[in-house]
């Protein structure tokens, strides 16, 4: 499936694959399938697939050849192993995923796991799903815990995960003027429709919010019947986790700052229909787009609408309800964020092409689709995406992210190619830049916009092949026009004479003492890099600054500097007295109990960290932890599961380094 022919080919792959390379020579050197092949496989089935490399060492990077002696004896255990149900839960693998090809002289050979399906998942060892199924996170194999096995296991048996009926939930539940407004506008939609004519009651049960269990006779009340049209209180009652947010910001920048707010307060229903409509009035409140004409008549409704509505629609009706994270709704000036949890059920690059659809909440989907909102067969995406495209925006891009398991769509407002982007690049590089073709072009204006571009980022915005990628940008770092840093598939890329923020500029240098606040490039390994403030357009003026005894900090304590873009705690005992206390009790629980779940202890520090960044001794000041011992054990996992973002990122194990929480918008 890969021309492999050098070591340099292996090096381009892991750029643009998830790739593991394992000896496998065996106690006799006569080549042996390793045992932690398997947990590998699991993890990469589970995960979005990968390529494991047999006969391979890597270090730090680089990769070297053992070879291995007798490829058809590892294929023959491969395959043997594959086909034992004990030993495995499903064989992924057929021949064209086993390849033996010859690199520099030596023999290895190339195991491609694709990533299973919904249905075959979890792709689990030695019988038993709990404590045995593994999941890729972060260049390592990390066995899942059971509640994520668990909603595996319902994401498998379960095609609609609203159909599920609630015991002891009733009619009373329901919300009667959500249904009334409901109706009024299937009228609209549909005068004739003969669901009109029924009761409350029993036009609940056409929609299939109420039905019966034809082989158990249990009927009541459907999940997707209270989610629809609940009240609040039952609502709470079914979901106790259940959370709808919307927020406008009035900055394009990645701060929880807002002007504007919609969450379930006791002031209205909460359930998912009155949210959408109070939310989709507020997205195309003051849309500036230019209308379209239909046979000679004002279309109001533009491609950017429907895109807004599907957007809304798609996070509604695929979201895993029974996860611990909201449904978030973000509108800043830039852009559109929506985000929803549990992943896609669909790999991402047939939801971009649209053709296929297999929604989580189906009746939900119909409730939707039913009086004119949605689109069927698996339009939607697409239809978002020709949406942005109909006013020459940058593709919005659609991302999975592991932990917590969520999915996020990012929707900016933004031309592909700025005349004065373009415009800038030419008087940098000259006619080197008008010599380049149009994808290379582009690399370089992206890398200009948002700073730094990832492999990834540049699969969203263009129609090149990965391995084409791959080799343009070798060629604009071997030409000068990008500079890379990284390894592997953490590669970024940015404009040469981009600096990235060291400890000794922000500890030793000159610090921030003026009244604006200009962000950098401090998150530049994030994917999603929208989310920096990375441009003097988006200057801040900042009131809390101290300008009397201590001009480098704000009215907290926090150290400003002008290479960071958000302030930083290097010190507990400059801050203010009522502020430090809120951060102590942020971490009290691990600050009275010795022993904390892994997921415990992150969303602690991932709550510490959000708009500051805090050093490694404050971090373990204020958890009361080993400083050595929490970075290797909790902050860099973090780190590479992208969940926070270093201050100094090309000096990951300085005593200063600093961290903050990243993409937090969504």
């Amino acid at each position: 499936m890969f021309d492999l022919r050098t070591l340099e080919d292996i090096s381009l792959l892991a750029e643009s694959y998830e790739v593991e390379c394992k000896l496998a020579q065996g106690a006799d050197g006569n080549g042996e399938l390793p045992k932690d092949f398997w947990p590998t496989y699991s993890a990469m089935a589970n995960a979005y697939g990968g390529v494991v490399l047999l006969g391979v060492r890597e270090k730090n990077g680089h990769f070297s050849l053992a070879g291995v002696n007798n490829p058809d004896k590892l294929r023959t255990d491969l395959f043997n192993t594959l086909n034992n149900p004990t030993k495995v839960s499903v064989n992924l693998l057929n021949d064209h995923h086993v390849v033996t090809v010859s690199v520099d002289g030596k023999q290895i050979m190339v195991v491609t796991v694709p990533a299973a399906n919904r249905k075959q998942k979890p792709v689990y060892l030695n019988g038993q799903p709990l404590g045995n199924t593994f999941r890729r996170l972060h260049e390592g194999d990390r066995r899942c815990d059971n509640e994520t096995v668990k909603r595996m296991l319902a994401e498998q048996i379960e095609d609609e995960r609203d159909a599920r009926i609630l015991p002891g939930f009733g009619m009373a539940d329901i919300d009667p003027e959500s249904l009334r407004i409901y109706r009024q506008m299937l009228k609209d939609e549909k005068p004739a429709h003969p669901f009109l004519e029924q009761d409350d009651f029993n036009f609940l049960v056409s929609l299939r919010g109420w039905r019966k269990d034809r082989q158990t006779g249990e009927e009541g009340l459907t999940l997707a019947g209270l989610l629809m049209f609940g009240n609040w209180l039952a609502i709470q009652d079914a979901l106790p986790n259940y959370l709808v947010d919307y927020q406008e910001r009035p900055e394009a920048k990645a701060e929880l700052r807002w002007v504007d707010r919609i969450v379930p307060d006791g002031t209205w229903t909460g359930n998912l229909f009155e949210f959408y409509r109070k939310v989709y009035r507020k997205l195309v409140s003051d849309l500036k787009v230019p209308f379209s004409l239909k046979d000679g008549q004002r279309q109001d409704d533009t491609p950017v609408h429907v895109a807004l509505r599907e957007a809304l629609v798609n996070t509604l009706v695929h979201a895993d309800y029974s996860g611990r994270l909201s449904v978030l709704v973000v509108k800043r000036p830039d852009m559109f964020g929506f985000r929803n949890p549990g992943g896609l059920r669909l790999p991402i690059e047939q939801v971009i092409r649209g053709g296929e659809t297999d929604c989580r909440n189906r009746i939900l989907h119909q409730m939707f689709l039913l009086i004119g909102l949605g689109e069927r067969g698996g339009s939607g995406i697409p239809k978002i995406y020709s949406g942005w495209r109909s006013c020459d925006w940058r593709p919005p891009q659609l991302v999975e992210k592991d932990e917590p398991e969520q999915t996020q769509l990012m929707l900016h407002m933004a031309d592909l190619l700025p005349i004065d982007v373009v415009d800038s690049m030419r008087v940098k590089f000259g006619a080197r830049f008008d010599n380049l073709d149009r994808t290379s072009r582009l690399i370089v204006v992206t890398a200009a916009i948002e700073k730094v571009v990832s492999h990834n980022r540049l699969l969203e915005l263009t129609d090149s092949h990965s391995h084409d990628l791959t080799l343009l940008l070798a060629t604009l770092v071997r030409d000068g026009m990008l500079t890379s840093d990284g390894k592997s598939r953490g590669t970024v890329y940015f404009l040469p004479g981009e600096t990235l923020p060291t400890p000794e500029q922000v500890f030793n240098a000159p610090t921030f003492t003026g009244a604006s606040y200009i962000g950098s490039s401090s998150e530049y390994n994030d994917e999603s890099s929208e989310y920096l403030t990375t441009s003097s357009e988006y200057l801040v003026e900042r009131e809390d600054v101290v300008t009397s005894e201590d001009s480098s900090r704000d009215h907290l304590g926090r150290l400003l500097s002008e290479h960071l873009d958000a302030p930083i705690i290097d010190d507990l005992d400059t801050l203010n007295i009522d502020f430090k206390a809120e951060l102590e009790q942020i971490a009290e629980l691990p600050r009275i109990k010795a022993k904390l779940s892994p997921q415990q202890m992150e969303q602690v520090l991932m709550q510490l960290c959000r708009e500051q960044f805090l050093t490694l001794s404050v971090l373990a000041a204020l958890v009361k932890r080993n400083p050595d011992g929490l970075r290797q054990q909790y902050l860099s996992k973090m780190v590479k599961a992208k969940t926070i973002a270093l201050a100094f990122p090309t000096k990951p194990t300085h005593e200063k380094q600093a961290y903050r929480t990243r993409n937090y918008v969504l």
